[in-house]
């Protein structure tokens, strides 16, 4: 397919790009620019980290998992085109000197991107922008004192980039449709096709295990499938949202939703990773099912002009296997405006940027020791994110004290059996899945409960 887009200020139109290309590939090879690094080639380190500007603003993301026809009509910006073009340094490179912010240097250019995009920006969060950015040497405090001085600094006018007008191609090997109504009609006639949202998971299937996933549809382009809509009843999430996007929008109106969000891979990975692509995957340890689950969501799916909905829970039939039809896709996701009652519990080997072991989802609903309804849901204790029927009965017949609550905990070991595997044993996912029960009856409590808040 052809492509065109902006880099470092220039445009680059590309003839017959390879559709599974990797930016971070054609920037060192082709192009010569080898300021970004290839660390884990799989989206956890930052050292390929690059500015990517749409019409909706400046990100950072992984330039290793990032796939050529992505970028159609953006606007680019590597290591090499922070500096201005008459040579001075941009502000968070000038501090990093000052602050002897990079030793061995090999992931210095992914932080200098990062910082510089979180700059532009006016993100001050500078522990959650550069979580994703890994570094052996520094210890990250003269880096995180680098980032706090140039965040009064003006921004340099040639960071702010304008975006292109994309190319439009397709044909019968690849696709890049601008509306859900021509990716339904691509895919109808191309079931075995490989769908393509943000690569954060799919770019893995290219760069680890070598595959050729040809015929592939990107859609990052289908407008009508993205952002997120909040009314009076309904937030409805397309299914191009980002998690991003979505962490925004939950901050208000879930904020353990949110929080959690915040734990799911970097700023790099969020910004690509979209919830539909979490959802479709079907992996047992994604995390955004368990909580969606949790709050009674509906899946939107579409065949060619053929729309059904079915409850979230309901999608997962086995591992590996969904209640989706060959040529079918998520258009979206809806959950009822409620009260909010979720709490959601991610236990991982590492705080940040980790897969989880168990991720429990809980919103119970009562007046006093009577419980108007309740949905607990699990992620890493079966082959699904499966919800916890069993222990929902459980407390709805105890009600709403703590031995209620140790009944339902004793249910979960009547429908869960969990694997054991490098992340936990079954043992230690069955007793922690446990303990997310006790430890959400004495959260609504007002115990305070997280080792984040509790201090001597």
């Amino acid at each position: 397919m052809d492509i065109t887009f902006r880099l470092n200020g220039e445009t680059v139109d590309l003839p017959d790009v390879s559709p599974t290309t990797t930016l971070l590939d054609w920037l060192r090879l082709e192009r010569g620019l080898t300021g970004t690094k290839e660390g884990c080639n799989e989206g956890d380190c930052g050292a390929c980290s690059v500015m990517v500007t749409d019409d909706s603003g400046a990100k950072a993301l992984n330039a290793c998992i990032l796939f050529l026809p992505q970028l159609n009509g953006k606007a680019v910006r590597t290591v090499e085109g922070i500096a201005a073009p008459d040579g001075a340094l941009h502000p968070v490179q000038s501090a990093m000197i000052d602050h002897h912010g990079s030793q061995c240097g090999f992931c210095t250019p992914g932080f200098i991107v990062t910082m510089a995009t979180a700059h532009l920006n006016g993100a001050t969060d500078h522990d959650v922008q550069l979580a994703g950015n890994l570094c052996r040497c520094t210890g990250y405090a003269p880096i995180l004192r680098a980032a706090e001085e140039a965040a009064e600094a003006p921004v340099p006018d040639h960071m702010r980039d304008k975006p292109l007008q994309a190319c439009d191609t397709s044909d019968e090997t690849v696709a890049q449709p601008t509306s859900s109504d021509a990716l339904a009609d691509w895919y109808a006639a191309h079931p075995d096709a490989t769908l393509i949202a943000g690569a954060t998971d799919v770019g893995l299937w290219v760069t680890k295990a070598l595959r050729d996933l040809s015929p592939v549809a990107f859609l990052n382009r289908c407008t009508d499938l993205q952002g997120v809509a909040v009314s009076d009843d309904t937030i409805r999430i397309g299914a191009m949202a980002t998690l991003t996007e979505l962490e925004q929008v939950m901050a208000d109106l879930h904020p353990s939703f949110a929080a959690m969000i915040r734990r799911y891979g970097s700023v790099q990975v969020r910004n690509a990773a979209t919830v539909g692509g979490n959802i479709a995957n079907g992996s047992p340890i994604g995390d955004s099912p368990p909580a969606l689950i949790a709050l009674g969501a509906t899946m939107h799916l579409r065949k060619g002009d053929n729309r059904r909905e079915l409850a979230l829970e309901d999608f997962f039939l086995d591992y590996g296997k969904q209640d989706r039809a060959p040529g079918e896709f998520v258009e979206a996701v809806s959950v009822p405006r409620q009260r909010d009652t979720l709490r959601c519990y991610k236990l991982s080997k590492r705080f940040d940027q980790d897969i989880s072991a168990v991720c429990g989802c809980i919103a119970i609903d009562c007046d006093g020791e009577r419980i108007a309804s309740a949905r607990i849901a699990f992620g890493g204790m079966a082959g699904i994110p499966k919800r916890a029927a069993a222990a929902e009965a459980a407390l709805a017949n105890a009600g709403w004290t703590e031995d209620g609550v140790r009944a339902a905990m004793d249910a979960l070991e009547q429908e869960f059996t969990p694997i054991s595997d490098m992340r936990a044993s079954s043992a230690y996912r069955m007793q922690t899945a446990r303990n997310m029960l006790l430890r959400y009856w004495h959260e609504m409590q007002g115990t305070k409960v997280s080792v984040t808040e509790v201090s001597a």
